[in-house]
């Protein structure tokens, strides 16, 4: 079947039509180009399909760094042109608005804002994660690839902190060689990285039980020099691992990113955004939409570590912050230990069972992919908050929840800014502003 791709999908593919109009999703291809596709499933509304062949090149088509693509599943758009990356992110984001948030036009260009995007779309990454495999019997580490079930091998990762060009390698390369003279057990490797603190942490996923702790430290410090080695613990079925516990195997324990004007130490099981530079650009989109001042209260949902309760910390008088995840929560506890706050009641539970009673002048929330969890918007009603800054990963779910928001009537969309988390890649995350009506 020859095809044209007309546009990027939200997911890897590139999206044409048939001759009878179906839509094809097309593995392989990117806006443009002209190929010939062979079709691997056929449903009754669509169809998916690979590149059998490139007959005509997109002019949007780029050199990339990255001998992987295609094969690797890290940057499925790598050889998309970023202004073109971009592009579709910002078209994605207002057709979800469109389609799943029934917002007309008028409101639509009311409320889509550019996208903002940090310097780097390449070594941007702070954090990766290796996956083992075997090659006959020997033991390796590499990257998932288009087919999750398929591990990569690769020596180096062009999206991973450009100031560690050595950093995946010598870790792969540490473990694999003690991973052939016995069963370390390892389910996963995550290695961060920062540019600005110098510091480097690996963390080796585990079931509980024995394990060779100071020879892996050993090992990997003569490979890399880190300044952390940790092992997190866990038990459970493989589909619902729960952490079990974090034990420091050599140097501090935790890694140490720098972000706007705050310093944070994160354990290896708490959640941080992937690019800092690009974090910061969420972070001055919250406070520009809160504009909280010094006599304010304010709430931080789904808060995390703390990338939006240190800010918020500095700029009100009180702020309420509530997070579910336990690592995070002391996490979050230390940070501002060490930025020496002591005007924020940190909540450890579901942000909607433990939804702060004394209300809020302004809140934050950076909900899971899911969105908002059951009976969210109400309490967000309730609040008395005056704006609301919705930050989100999924443009579905943020579509669906700016439609709830509407509905109840307490709260309009002000403004929706997508910022380019991820180049390379379709994911993009959302700042929508919201105050009430």
């Amino acid at each position: 079947m020859k095809l044209t791709i007309d546009c990027m999908t939200y997911g890897p593919d590139g999206l044409a039509r048939a001759e009878d109009g179906k839509a094809v999703f097309v593995s392989g291809a990117v806006t443009g180009d002209t190929v010939e596709a062979c079709i691997v499933s056929d449903g009754a509304s669509f169809a998916r399909a690979e590149v059998a062949e490139l007959l005509e090149p997109s002019p949007l088509r780029g050199d990339a760094p990255c001998p992987f693509i295609g094969v690797c599943g890290g940057c499925p758009w790598g050889v998309l042109l970023t202004e073109a990356q971009r592009a579709a992110k910002e078209e994605n984001l207002r057709s979800a608005l469109a389609r799943i948030g029934r917002f007309d036009e008028e409101s639509l260009a009311s409320m889509m804002r550019p996208i903002r995007a940090a310097k780097d779309a390449w070594g941007y990454r702070n954090k990766v994660e290796l996956a083992p495999s075997h090659d006959g019997n020997r033991f390796f580490l590499g990257m998932h690839g288009r087919d999750p079930e398929t591990i990569v091998r690769v020596d180096a990762c062009p999206l991973f902190e450009k100031k560690f060009p050595r950093a995946i390698k010598a870790v792969a390369g540490a473990l694999s060689y003690m991973g052939n003279s016995r069963d370390l057990g390892i389910e996963r490797v995550g290695i961060r990285a920062s540019r600005r603190t110098r510091a480097i942490e690996v963390a080796l996923w585990t079931p509980t039980g024995s394990f060779p702790r100071s020879q892996v430290a050993r090992v990997l410090g003569d490979a890399l020099k880190p300044t952390s080695v940790v092992r997190v613990m866990s038990r459970g079925d493989r589909r619902a691992r729960k952490v079990a516990g974090v034990e420091a195997l050599g140097g501090e324990g935790s890694w140490t990113e720098r972000i706007g004007d705050e310093e944070m130490r994160l354990s290896a099981p708490s959640f941080f955004q992937v690019n800092t530079a690009a974090a910061e650009i969420l972070i001055d989109l919250v406070m520009e939409a809160l504009a909280p001042t010094e006599n304010e209260v304010a709430c931080d949902l789904y808060s995390g570590a703390g990338t939006f309760t240190l800010p918020l910390a500095r700029r009100c008088a009180f702020v309420s912050a509530v997070e579910a995840y336990g690592p995070a929560v002391r996490d979050l506890r230390r940070n501002l230990e060490i930025a020496r706050l002591d005007n924020v009641d940190v909540i450890g539970g579901d942000a909607v069972r433990e939804f702060p009673e004394e209300g809020a002048d302004v809140l934050v929330v950076d909900p899971p992919r899911s969105g908002l969890g059951e009976g969210a918007i109400e309490l967000i009603a309730d609040s008395g908050a005056r704006d609301v800054a919705y930050v989100s990963c999924d443009p579905a779910t943020l579509a669906r929840d700016l439609r709830r928001f509407t509905d109840e009537g307490t709260f309009r969309a002000v403004s929706a800014t997508p910022v380019d988390l991820f180049p390379q890649t379709f994911h993009c995350e959302t700042v929508a502003h919201l105050t009430r009506a």
